[in-house]
């Protein structure tokens, strides 16, 4: 037998599956590549103006399927929860284009729901949770408006159905905060879907010739950190990240074969830096750290060269707490490997840097105390400040991009510098290395912590001197401050045009953000031990925690049964007010049996309590008229709820 045909929708009513689709859509779409996400916004639009009274034709339909999946794969090559996450955008924007029936409406609904909760897999931020609710919420609204349709009643009243919604949620939060605060954390996301196929900007294990410049530009925060005691200079703040020693001529390469390699032997100068360190999630294992870590806490280690790595991949915002200080000596004996390594450079790159490095070594000579080398190094820094300049305008880089920069162009950011200084320096007989990271930090006054942004993002040098070992040198920082033409290092979070306005805002907004990420994505294993510990519950395991989860979880499960098992009658003020008086007489021994009528409990009642039973037989005729009589006025109800609480056996 064939399925009956589902009624048309109302237009109202199409209104209404209309903005809760688009609700669903909306925290997607913001997650989404600028182009995609306002390019598959413009075009729901579009279909849904269109599309107003008659489905679009199927080959329509299917084509402008095809040109979205094109799209994606033309923004986003590869497969990745994005891309996947904007095919679900991409169907979801076209999907109103064949919506008109009832059933076609719930099904849109139920499809959107998707959205906001894929949301999540891209982004787990306030603002997402918040758009992901009011979608939740929009969409149960027009569900409650389907089902009022299809029954053929009377829509309820805006405020009558948002009331019945927000009990729904009600109903749920008691399970929601079980499960946040007692399911077991587990180290990696539950969904199996790999990484992003299109690429955010951070930190790297290679450089090459403009890689930086999109990390530059964004403002994005990187970490946060929180000083326990004073902090350093703000211009001593270099953030260390991954170590660069191999070079092929046009790209820089970590050494990833000393990553498991014990650390080298330090000489802190002076006394440690103890901070708390925030990083947003990177989704791999590479961490960043105050300039030169020191001490690192369980789950993260120091290699050889002091890069900075955690032992799992970072899928959330992680909290380190770290202690850090200068060193006064740093490998001061270097292996002959190491020394190779950090002296190496390809053949036929780069020849004038080479001849002037050789040069440069004949006419300081050697000096086993280091410092002829010392003094080639200062040479360079010489030379940059006489006659570079700083600029994000530069152009495609060549075959022998350390020969341009050095000798004809003289301009860049710090990649080149960074880049051109150590092989100067190789080619001199001096070994050094690239370092990458972060560099200097803004302070928010509210919550007084540090904000590192990923445009803070920097590259500098580290030589290797007889008896001192490695030595930070930034070759950028000697640009004299007229030669700066455009730089993004003197820029205040929340200004704009140069007006500063705006910054309070910002820092207000940078602080709920920072009390987010602490409260709710920060929250993992060891906090959720540490809040069972004023319980007793010191050293609770998986099973543990899953059995007392289990536990609240079935008590939350049965308060909702309890409170969905009382009915929709239950609302009834004077149904309730009669249930309970049913319970006192219950308690005497006289309670009303389940298929006596009231006016036949109260006639028996009467029998063994007189005084008692004839109030009780009035009230029993008062309320079989006010439930079934028609006509009886409010007052007269609200009087009869009252003298029902008041009666007493």
């Amino acid at each position: 037998m064939a399925d009956a045909v589902s009624p048309r929708m109302a237009t109202a009513t199409r209104a209404h599956v209309l903005v809760a689709a688009a609700a669903c859509l909306l925290p997607l779409l913001l997650q989404l590549p600028a182009t995609l996400g306002v390019g598959f916004g413009a075009g729901a639009l579009v279909v849904v103006a269109v599309a107003r009274r008659v489905p679009l034709p199927a080959l329509l339909r299917l084509l402008l399927g095809g040109c979205a999946l094109l799209a994606v794969a033309a923004v986003a090559p590869g497969i990745g929860r994005d891309t996947a996450c904007a095919v679900l955008a991409a169907m979801l924007a076209l999907k109103p284009a064949e919506t008109f029936t009832l059933r076609d409406g719930r099904s849109l609904v139920g499809f959107g729901l998707f959205a906001p909760f894929a949301t999540f897999l891209l982004d787990q931020g306030p603002l997402s949770l918040l758009l992901a609710l009011l979608a939740v919420l929009l969409s149960l609204l027009a569900l409650q408006r389907l089902a009022a349709d299809e029954g053929q009643l009377a829509p309820l009243a805006p405020r009558t159905a948002a009331g019945g919604v927000l009990q729904l949620f009600a109903l749920g939060l008691p399970l929601a905060l079980a499960a946040f605060w007692l399911f077991p954390r587990l180290p990696a996301p539950l969904w199996g879907l790999p990484q992003r196929a299109i690429a955010t900007p951070g930190l790297s294990d290679t450089m090459t010739p403009g890689q930086m410049f999109d990390l530059l530009l964004d403002d994005s925060p990187a970490a946060r950190v929180q000083f326990f005691g004073a902090a350093p200079p703000q211009q001593q703040m270099y953030w260390r990240g991954p170590v660069l020693w191999d070079f092929d001529g046009r790209t820089w390469r970590q050494a990833h074969d000393l990553q498991r390699l014990p650390p080298a032997p330090v000489q802190p100068a002076g006394p440690a830096w103890d901070y708390r360190i925030d990083l947003e999630p990177t989704e791999d294992r590479q961490l960043v750290a105050l300039d030169l870590p020191t001490q690192l806490p369980d789950g993260a280690y120091a290699s050889r060269d002091y890069t900075p790595w955690a032992e799992a991949t970072q899928y959330n915002v992680s909290r380190w707490r770290m202690r850090s200080a200068p060193p006064a000596a740093f490998e001061a004996d270097l292996p002959a490997p190491l020394r190779a390594r950090a002296l190496a450079l390809p053949r036929g790159y780069n020849p004038r840097t080479l001849a002037l490095g050789r040069q440069w070594r004949r006419e300081a000579g050697n000096d086993p105390r280091g410092r002829a080398d010392a003094a080639i190094a200062e040479r360079a820094l010489a030379m940059i400040r006489r006659e570079f300049a700083y600029t994000l305008d530069v152009p495609m880089a060549g075959r022998n991009e350390v020969d341009d920069f050095l000798f004809d162009r003289k301009q860049g950011y710090c990649e080149h510098f960074s880049s051109a200084f150590v092989v100067l320096m190789r080619a001199a007989g001096i070994p050094a290395r690239v370092v990458t990271g972060y560099a200097g930090a803004y302070r928010n006054p509210i919550g007084d912590y540090w904000l590192v942004r990923k445009s803070d993002a920097h590259a500098w040098a580290e030589l290797w001197l007889p008896a001192r070992g490695w030595v930070r040198v930034d070759p950028t920082a000697a640009v004299a401050p007229e030669r700066v033409f455009d730089t993004i290092a003197d820029r205040r979070p929340g200004r704009i045009a140069g007006l500063d306005a705006l910054v309070p805002m910002f820092n207000a907004g940078d602080w709920l953000r920072r009390g987010w990420n602490d409260f709710v994505l920060g929250f993992n294993a060891q906090r959720q031990q540490s809040l069972l510990k004023p319980l007793g519950l010191e050293k609770l395991g998986a099973g543990g925690l899953a059995a007392l989860f289990a536990a609240l979880a079935g008590l939350a499960l049965a308060w909702m049964a309890w409170r969905i098992s009382r009915g929709e009658r239950e609302r009834d003020p004077l149904l309730r007010a009669w249930h309970r008086l049913e319970r006192r007489y219950h308690r005497l021994g006289r309670g009303r049996a389940p298929h006596e009528p009231p006016r036949a409990w109260a006639a028996r009642v009467a029998a063994d309590l007189p005084r008692a039973g004839q109030h009780l037989a009035t009230l029993a005729e008062r309320f079989a008229a006010a439930r079934y009589a028609p006509g009886t006025d409010r007052a007269a109800v609200q009087a009869l709820v009252r003298d029902l609480r008041a009666h007493r056996p």
